[in-house]
């Protein structure tokens, strides 16, 4: 642990520059923008007909944006945008609780898959601890939150253990459908960054941010729906659907 904890801090250089300026990271080629006439969220292309995010981000009048870096830069090349035919949530899903909180979203048209736009690989199995994630979203600039958010930012994070997870987070149930990553739970100074953050471990898409207490992108440690125990339904939803 003292080793990862380690680590983690000799790079949230990365994490703690909500800066406009900051050009260090590099966008996903998976990465989805989920815009809308709330808050935005963050998604992940896996189907050229499929966006997968948390269920808490079913939100009006959506807007899908591939392709993209800085959301307030309407100057931008190869970005894609698309709207959605339907979105639809786990079945089990309740705004109350953290559980199940999945959803997919089925395009209007095929996205055109580029140099910029792929989709990324589902999992096989779960995800052990100590694997090493990189967790991506965007942060808005602290001196004006009432833009786009306009801070792409990775950080490299890893895997921890139910037991360390549950301990600080004792007003959550950390069941067998979830993971968390980051360094130490708990209360931290929080921060604007976009909701629903995806853990790419290895390549594949492991997890979707449910709730953290802090901030994902300074390494605080979030709880992440684990996208292996919900195959099934995704491959069930996009057969029939």
């Amino acid at each position: 642990m003292k080793l990862i904890l380690i680590w983690a801090l000799s790079h949230l250089s990365l994490a703690f520059a909500y800066n406009p300026e900051y050009t260090g990271a590099i966008t996903p080629s998976y990465l989805v923008y989920l815009k809308s006439d709330y808050l935005p969220c963050v998604g992940a292309l896996i189907h050229p007909l499929w966006v997968i995010t948390a269920a808490h981000c079913n939100l009006p009048k959506l807007q899908v944006v591939l392709g993209i870096t800085n959301p307030s830069d309407s100057r931008e090349r190869y970005v894609q945008v698309v709207g959605y035919e339907k979105m639809i949530y786990h079945p089990y899903f309740s705004v109350s609780s953290i559980q199940n909180d999945v959803m997919l979203i089925k395009l209007k048209k095929v996205i055109n898959l580029n140099n910029y736009v792929k989709l990324v690989k589902l999992p096989n199995h779960p995800v052990r601890v100590n694997t090493m994630c990189m967790v991506t979203t965007w942060g808005y600039n602290i001196c004006d939150v009432s833009k786009e958010p306009d801070s792409l930012q990775n950080v490299n994070i890893s895997v921890i253990s139910e037991k360390d997870c549950q301990g600080g987070y004792r007003t959550q149930t950390i069941k067998q459908n979830m993971f968390c990553v980051g360094i130490v739970p708990g209360r931290r100074v929080p921060c604007r960054e976009v909701s629903a953050a995806p853990a790419v471990c290895n390549g594949v898409l492991y997890g979707i941010l449910s709730f953290a207490d802090g901030c994902v992108l300074r390494a605080d440690v979030g709880i992440y729906a684990s996208i292996f125990h919900y195959l099934s339904w995704i491959q069930s939803t996009i057969q029939n659907n």
